[in-house]
């Protein structure tokens, strides 16, 4: 399949100037993502109910004639939307529309709708989830096959993004006389692509927005957001302060308004043993004592209990265990 060409630009003095070449990686990145499922809701769409075609065989033929479709309306975008533009002068303010994503998406809208069977026209079936199902099954099947690469859609997705970028976001407008001109440019344009230096990542970006993604980089190391010792990357954060890191904040486990963090449970159970003690005693006893016994009891079992077990007993459940354990040998000591 040939790939559209851009516009090599405007004539000045004896030739055409020569366009610089570079535009935002990220923004070409996203513009290159949303072509498979926009290619994949066409095919499902076109022969969804046809016993004799499926999505995969006309994959090929509705591919090259969306590509042609949406590129040659963006050929022409800005020129139209400078023309609609001044129709509306006299009526009420529009602003142009500017968002590359969105307008690409208009025309593979448009391009969609000249295709869609019988069935494809019923708003139903537009809106159902089983419509859903089979174009995100067909997305996962094209990517299985390499049916249409990244790289591939990346090329296309560049000159769309030219294209209709009016307000040059997303491309670099700078245009020269000649190679030597442009080649100086090169070296200095914000557009120009640079590799992320986090190790792991392999993204290209802009050399004007590399500050924001390393802002979001997954593979950014970081200190630990909930300030223990650990570095570790972004991506790997939230489940470190969740799961495993040290000052992660918990309540405490015996019930009492304590809340510290995780590295502290220790000193905390242990500071509020006698507390902690008489929650469990009250569960184990029910009723009959009151509250001045039940203190009195845990002091009993403190200190009886030579090997500090109470102590290092981080739950209700192993701290009952151990007081049950504690008051059979007590009883047994006193019988005998």
């Amino acid at each position: 399949m040939d790939l559209p060409v851009a516009d090599p630009g405007t004539e000045r003095g004896e030739g055409p100037l020569i366009q610089c070449p570079y535009c935002d990686s990220e923004a070409m990145h996203k513009l290159a993502q949303i072509l498979l499922p926009g290619l994949a809701a066409v095919c499902v769409d076109g022969t969804t109910g046809d016993l004799f075609r499926n999505p995969s065989v006309v994959a090929v033929d509705l591919r090259k004639e969306m590509v042609d479709y949406i590129t040659q309306r963006s050929d022409t975008f800005i020129a139209d939307a400078l023309i609609e533009s001044e129709a509306n002068q006299d009526g009420p303010e529009a602003e142009m529309p500017d968002d590359p994503f969105e307008i690409v998406s208009v025309f593979m809208d448009d391009f969609s709708r000249t295709k869609r069977n019988i069935i494809g026209h019923v708003s139903g079936w537009l809106l159902s989830d089983s419509r859903d199902d089979k174009i995100d099954d067909f997305v996962q099947e094209m990517e299985m096959t390499k049916f249409w690469p990244l790289e591939r859609r990346e090329a296309i997705a560049e000159v769309l993004l030219k294209n209709v970028d009016l307000k040059t976001k997303f491309h670099c407008p700078e245009k020269y006389e000649n190679e030597e001109r442009l080649a100086d440019h090169k070296e200095q344009c914000s557009f120009r692509p640079v590799v992320c230096p986090n190790d792991g990542c392999r993204a290209k970006v802009s050399v004007r927005c590399m500050k924001d993604h390393d802002a979001a980089c997954l593979y950014k190391v970081l200190q630990c957001e909930q300030g223990c010792e650990k570095r570790l990357l972004r991506r790997d954060m939230d489940r470190h302060c969740v799961t495993v890191c040290p000052m992660r904040p918990m309540k405490c486990p015996f019930g009492c308004d304590s809340s510290f963090p995780d590295r502290d449970l220790e000193k905390h159970c242990a500071e509020f043993l006698q507390a902690h003690l008489v929650k469990v005693l009250k569960a184990i006893h029910k009723k009959g004592r009151s509250e001045d016994e039940l203190k009195e009891h845990a002091q009993k079992l403190e200190k009886f209990d030579a090997d500090g077990k109470l102590a290092k007993a981080l739950d209700a459940r192993p701290l009952t265990n151990v007081v049950k354990d504690l008051e059979a040998k007590m009883k047994a000591e006193h019988s005998s």
